[in-house]
């Protein structure tokens, strides 16, 4: 009798203990699954972090091997500059060498011929000398003067042409500008081989032979 009176408590308190082990079994489970979800959340986290490093890294790589290509171009592109400019180099110290060579030969050349006229012009004046008749032209006042003549006739069309074209003192001309006011439209030459120079208008044409200059 007393035994089926304690058997329904005994269940009550075993379904007690079985319902409380149950709880706490579900918490500790909850407690669990909160940490794994919190674990699993810093996981990607972790893993987005790792990406984004790897994705700078390579970035940077990238970065760093686009800058090295620029300067290995821009280092190629120097050294052929720099080898274009020996060659100029020494091709232009070639032509310095010829010019000199060419400048040198033709001195002795002038200087040369220059004696000869000096020797032709003393036998020509002693001859005529003791023939009685005038002495012959000297060569190099001929020259000078045919050229100051040309300097004028230079300085004659430059007025003509800045007076009809109404350009005023400091104005660039060509010489086919001159042309049209030149005898035969040609532009007369030193007969001892100098080189004109306009100049602008105002100024006066030069030669580069010493003496050759148009008095103002």
């Amino acid at each position: 009798m007393k035994l089926k009176l304690l058997l329904p408590w005994v269940l009550v308190v075993g379904l007690g203990a079985t319902l409380g082990w149950l709880y706490t079994a579900d918490a500790k489970k909850d407690t669990e699954l909160s940490a794994l979800r919190a674990d699993s959340a810093e996981l990607q986290q972790l893993r987005a972090q790792a990406e984004e490093a790897k994705k700078a890294d390579t970035q940077a790589r990238s970065d760093e091997l686009e800058r090295l290509r620029k300067d290995h171009e821009e280092l190629l592109r120097l050294r052929n500059e720099a080898r274009q400019l020996r060659a100029e180099r020494q091709q232009l110290s070639g032509q310095v060498q010829t010019a000199q060579a060419q400048a040198a030969n033709a001195q002795a050349q002038a200087q040369s011929a220059k004696t000869a006229q000096a020797v032709e012009r003393a036998v020509a004046e002693a001859r005529a000398k003791a023939a009685g008749a005038p002495a012959p032209p000297n060569p190099e006042q001929a020259a000078l003067n045919t050229c100051i003549n040309n300097l004028r006739m230079i300085d004659g069309a430059k007025a003509q042409w800045a007076m009809e074209a109404q350009k005023p003192n400091g104005a660039i001309m060509a010489p086919a500008n001159l042309l049209p006011y030149l005898p035969n439209n040609t532009m007369p030459t030193c007969p001892a081989g100098g080189i004109y120079t306009l100049n602008p208008v105002g100024q006066p044409p030069i030669c580069n032979v010493p003496g050759h200059t148009l008095a103002r």
